[in-house]
């Protein structure tokens, strides 16, 4: 059986044009790169620190 990890539900709200060229590449590595897209993702440290980053381009449900 597997274990089930946790997962965090994070939706694209913002846009990244004119921002810093890093906040981009981070929603790019989140896997969100279009208005409203949402992913669940492992909720890890690393993936934390990148929502953090980002957290006034996203909404965490």
């Amino acid at each position: 059986m597997s274990e089930q990890k946790p997962t965090v539900k994070v939706t694209q709200i913002g846009s990244p044009i004119g921002r810093k060229p890093g906040q981009r590449e981070t929603l790019i590595g989140l896997g969100l790169n279009k208005l409203h897209r949402s992913r669940e993702l492992e909720d890890t440290p690393a993936v934390r620190g990148m929502i953090r980053k980002v957290a006034h381009l996203v909404k965490v449900g």
